[in-house]
């Protein structure tokens, strides 16, 4: 017996390639901005001896990414509300793909950290951007089935930057973590234009004051981050944002309108995320350096060790992502920032030079499966508790939670670490490390007390 395809089926198939394209054009792009936002750890040992860089310019490599991307996540959002959502978000495609090609053939440090600034920015307006076009794709019941696809393919790129990164600074050369981008973005670049519908937000007019307050508050908070702490930089961030907020409630065009935080789902969500970056972020800054300068391993090594924590982010996404409508989010943010946090007091408990890697490899997979349980849900909170309209705005304010999240997280593991060990032996180092883990677990526990505030679904 033959199926014949009806011309009702017709439009039905076309909108669900559409939305397949569009999964798959924003997973692979979000990829690529968190793997770029990891994968120079690996190989910084390789670029100071190349470039002859300072421990400072060093650190640059890595905070310049995160600090343009932090602060310009709001106006991205903003952006595309006002000039349209895809062509917004192939910009910052673009401008991802050229400031990684000037990375990969930059003679000099500073030439490397500019670009690796001007690739946060394009990171910047990547992200939020992606997030609104795959909620505008994808109506309500199914967007928390897609965001489980969105976060399996990013959260993978936790694990795999120092695996890639070590691997081809291993095989080949440290400029090549960057010439890979190249032709995946032209690639990106291209289908975002011929497969992606576009989508704006109503209102159309740009916030400048909030923008330039928004940014100044991100950049202040950010740069006193990456400072060690700057207390003058955190105060000049904190007023700069209360005067943000105080803008917002009088502005006729608010780029972040204050009522979506009246939203208890909203409002906690942005908290839970902040704390679940900060962790996760933290501790893999420092597992990372474990499993090398405790453990002894290379940077291809220390790669394959992080795999087991991995492999949950690519296979426990998808199921939160399917059970979310039927179970509400709570539960999977709870137990997730649960678990990890648990993960991290057993690592405490068993890290020690002695003990090798089999110790920490249980707790390193219960540690992958309760991050990743919480991301997809936490999302699904976020872009669910507000309207079509607003998908723009709530993906640069979620987005730039998760970056301010993650740099505090690595600063204050720092004080932890710093606090009780060093680098002078491994066995110094595993009392920093232990002192370091356990900071983290209370960011988690922090989360999970923040998601319990989520109301469940109905």
């Amino acid at each position: 017996m033959s199926t014949r395809t009806t011309p009702a089926d017709v439009p039905a198939a076309e909108e669900r390639s559409r939305r397949t394209w569009v999964l798959a054009i924003t997973s692979i792009a979000s990829l690529l901005v968190v793997l770029d936002a990891l994968v120079v750890a690996t190989a910084l040992t390789a670029i100071r001896t190349d470039l002859g860089a300072s421990i400072t310019d060093l650190e640059w490599t890595v905070n310049g990414y995160g600090l343009s991307f932090a602060v310009l996540l709001m106006t991205a959002a903003a952006a595309g509300d006002r000039w349209g959502r895809r062509r917004v978000f192939a910009a910052g495609v673009a401008l991802f793909t050229l400031a990684s090609l000037v990375c990969a053939v930059a003679p000099d440090v500073e030439t490397l950290i500019a670009a690796r600034v001007v690739q946060g920015a394009g990171a910047a307006f990547i992200m939020p951007l992606a997030l609104a076009l795959l909620s505008a794709a994808f109506p309500p019941a199914l967007r928390p089935r897609a965001l489980g696809v969105f976060g399996s393919v990013s959260g993978v790129a936790v694990p795999l930057g120092p695996l890639v990164g070590g691997a081809v600074v291993e095989g080949v050369s440290w400029p090549w973590i960057f010439w890979i981008n190249v032709p995946l973005g032209v690639a990106l670049l291209v289908l975002a234009l011929t497969r992606v519908e576009e989508s704006r937000g109503p209102d159309r007019t740009l916030d400048l004051p909030g923008l330039l307050l928004a940014g100044a508050g991100t950049f202040g908070l950010m740069w006193a981050l990456v400072q060690g702490g700057s207390v003058g930089w955190a105060v000049a961030g904190l007023v700069a944002i209360g005067l943000f907020v105080a803008w917002q409630r009088r502005a006729a065009h608010p780029m972040l309108p204050l009522h979506l935080f009246r939203s208890r789902r909203f409002a906690a969500a942005n908290v839970v995320i902040f704390f679940h970056w900060a962790s996760a972020f933290g501790v893999l800054f420092f597992i990372a350096q474990f499993v090398q300068e405790a453990l002894g391993y290379g940077p291809l090594a220390a790669g394959l060790a992080l795999a087991p924590w991995g492999l949950t982010t690519v296979i426990v996404p998808q199921w939160v992502g399917r059970s979310v409508g039927r179970f509400g989010e709570r539960p999977f943010i709870v137990a997730g920032l649960g678990l990890h946090s648990l993960a991290m007091v057993w690592i405490a408990l068993v890290a020690h030079p002695a003990a090798g890697y089999a110790a920490i490899a249980a707790p390193l997979v219960l540690s992958g499966t309760g991050i990743a349980m919480c991301l997809p849900a936490v999302q699904s909170a976020v872009l669910t508790s507000v309207a079509p309209q607003f998908l723009g705005k709530a993906s640069g304010a979620f987005s730039a939670m998760r970056q301010l999240g993650g740099a505090f997280g690595v600063a204050v593991l720092v004080v932890g670490f710093t606090a009780a060990g060093s680098y002078a032996t491994p066995e110094e180092f595993s009392n920093g490390f232990t002192s370091a883990v356990l900071t983290g677990a209370g960011l988690a526990a922090a989360g999970a007390l923040a998601g319990a505030v989520i109301p469940r679904k109905g």
